[in-house]
């Protein structure tokens, strides 16, 4: 049996503390740097944030929800934090073919009550029908005077379908839905998508609502007429990230696009 010595010891103790009190210093500088990466990085979103918001001074500003917001606490959503008034607000309604948003019917009718113009989107899944899908949208919305035209949110492409095939059915859902509430409605999507997937003739006629949430003075599609600039912002009545958008006009000529 190997007998250690008091000196042996004494510098196992020294190399276990030296160890200890590097990982001591690893670990603290590890989360140091985190909550130092973390506070950067929002005030990376609040300096564009407030960028877009000193940029259209002249325009409107809205929200978009969905039930990922929670509970909402619609006697606070008046304004954003810098004091700017929120005057327009989409709501999500419907999910594919077969699916309605859970709080869709709340926030709907509160939007209402608190007098900020309103609108319903219906978000699109390109592996369903069209058809079906603009059924679905069809029978939980119910648009009225002063309401925002519907909105077609895409953002993916199909996994069974070809490009040429998901951009027919898009039209399908589009006619079907302008027939019924006999305005034409509003494109949702990226500005990636716009620029590989809808680019093109078949939706010129269209007016589209643009996410992209780089440090850019507008998207890349020029005729963009609301831009959704944030994902991550905060407003006071709501405990989560929500949308932030910029509608390219004023208050009357948002109010010109609603339902007459």
């Amino acid at each position: 049996m190997l007998k250690v010595t008091t000196q042996q010891k004494n510098i196992l103790l020294i190399l276990l503390s030296l160890i200890l009190l590097f990982l001591t210093v690893f670990i603290g500088w590890y989360f140091i740097f985190k909550i130092s990466e973390k506070i950067t990085h929002k005030k990376i979103i609040r300096s564009h944030e407030e960028r877009v918001f000193s940029n259209y001074k002249s325009k409107v500003f809205g929200l978009d929800i969905s039930h990922y917001q929670g509970m909402i606490d619609w006697k606070q959503v008046k304004q954003f934090n810098n004091g700017v008034a929120v005057s327009f607000i989409f709501i999500r309604a419907a999910i594919g073919k077969d699916e309605e948003d859970q709080r869709f019917t709340v926030n709907w009718k509160n939007a209402k009550k608190r007098g900020i113009i309103r609108g319903a989107y219906h978000y699109y899944r390109p592996d369903e029908n069209s058809i079906e899908q603009a059924d679905n949208f069809i029978s939980i919305v119910k648009l009225e005077k002063g309401d925002l035209p519907p909105v077609l949110d895409i953002e993916a492409v199909s996994s069974i379908q070809t490009v040429k095939s998901l951009k027919i059915g898009l039209k399908k859902w589009l006619k079907k839905v302008e027939k019924h509430f006999k305005i034409k409605p509003i494109i949702y999507t990226g500005d990636s998508y716009y620029k590989d997937f809808l680019n093109d003739t078949a939706f010129k006629k269209y007016t589209f609502w643009i996410a992209n949430y780089n440090k850019i003075k507008q998207p890349k599609h020029r005729k963009w007429k609301i831009w959704q600039f944030s994902k991550t912002g905060h407003i006071k009545g709501i405990n989560h990230n929500v949308d932030f958008n910029v509608f390219r006009g004023s208050l009357k000529e948002l109010q010109k696009t609603t339902i007459k």
